[in-house]
Order: structure tokens, then sequence, then C-alpha cells
């Protein structure tokens, strides 16, 4: 049996709050790649960029749910339960 995760029961219609990570627009910084908080619509970078943005965004707002917000990918990933899920 595979296991669901309970917070995507929180996923909202979002709008994006940028085009890229806002955070590291608003300093000048740049990211790798990014991730839309399926809560708020904050777009934010992934940890394999130099600032992390998603996942603080995660820390300071405990939204749990992001999915890849980049083109042709459609995945997603709850913080809380370490999990993936596909996002179509």
């Amino acid at each position: 049996m595979t296991e669901v995760c309970p917070h995507l029961a929180q996923i909202r219609p979002v709008t994006p709050s940028a085009d890229g990570c806002e955070d590291c627009l608003r300093i000048g910084a740049t990211w790798m790649h990014l991730r839309l908080c399926m809560i708020c619509g904050h777009v934010g970078c992934c940890d394999s960029s130099p600032n992390q943005h998603a996942t603080k965004h995660f820390h300071a707002t405990t939204h749990p749910i992001i999915r890849s917000f980049e083109p042709g990918e459609d995945w997603g990933w709850c913080y809380v339960d370490e999990m993936m899920f596909d996002y179509l």
C-alpha cells in the first residue's frame, strides 16, 4: 500500500509570486532551480542553490507543500513528511 501525504489536502490554487526566486531577486543573488509553495504561491530557490529560499520559506511559515516550478517537471515535495509525490 502506498502512503498518501496528509498535507496534500492543504494545496490551494496559487499565483506564483515572481518569475524567479523572489528572495534572490530582492538581494541580487542567483539560483539553480525554482520551487513553488502550494499554500501561498511563494517562489523560492531549491536546496542546491546558495540561499535555499524555498526551505527557508517552509521554516518561516510551516507551509509544508512545494512543487517544482521548472518547465516539464511535475513533482512535489512535503517538507513535514519528507515525501515526494507526482503533481499533475
